[in-house]
């Protein structure tokens, strides 16, 4: 019996996530569950609770057609796309996405072409992504200049964590002369990003700070 379920992620909260349902209910006439979050594909340290779910159940052999809008909704990251092709073949999951619709050629492929055509497919997907990771690597060595101040972009741009403003700076330094805990002084002291976005200041910026300005 065919279990077709739904992946629905928007990166952001503006995206519209009934606009990738109304696109596959094009190509999807069934019942299907609808498993939909807000989270990046991209850092591989991102919590996807309802993509977890998804991987369970596939990995269970509870779900036979996975439909995504575009692969990218799954993993931007071309390895851990491939990846999740080989575990999807290896539990008879068939992955669909009404933006890569010529995936749907290769489902069609009856049996064993269609087997030779999908370790094909995955190959590519492996070989891109070697290919990106190379380019990638090529670009940041490229891109940049060492020196013994630092670190710095072809533009002249230093890498790395930017300071903190001045005047935070001397926040946090009049705040544990008064004697309050580290713990104290970050949940007090906020400053602005580049993009004017209020944060507040890490315990362990605060401790760095402290550590480097006392005696």
């Amino acid at each position: 019996m065919k279990k077709i379920v739904y992946y629905i992620r928007c990166s952001t909260m503006e995206q519209n996530p009934n606009l990738q349902i109304k696109d596959l209910d094009s190509i999807c006439d069934v019942p299907h569950d609808i498993y939909k979050e807000n989270e990046s594909a991209w850092a591989d340290n991102v919590i996807r609770p309802e993509f977890n779910k998804i991987l369970a159940l596939i990995k269970k052999r509870k779900i036979t057609d996975l439909y995504v809008w575009d692969l990218d909704r799954a993993y931007r990251n071309r390895k851990r796309l491939q990846e999740f092709f080989v575990l999807c073949k290896t539990y008879n999951c068939k992955i669909h996405s009404y933006r890569q619709k010529w995936l749907e050629s290769i489902n069609s492929i009856p049996a064993p072409f269609d087997e030779i055509v999908q370790d094909m497919l995955i190959n590519i997907f492996g070989w891109i992504a070697e290919e990106e990771s190379s380019k990638r690597s090529e670009r940041i060595k490229l891109a940049i200049k060492k020196s013994d101040k630092g670190t710095f972009s072809y533009k002249g741009n230093k890498w790395g964590k930017k300071s903190l403003p001045q005047q935070t700076v001397n926040q946090i330094l009049e705040l544990h002369k008064q004697g309050k805990s580290i713990r104290q002084i970050a949940s007090e002291v906020t400053f602005f990003d580049k993009n004017r976005n209020e944060k507040k200041v890490s315990k362990s910026a605060v401790h760095k700070l402290v550590s480097q300005m006392s005696p």
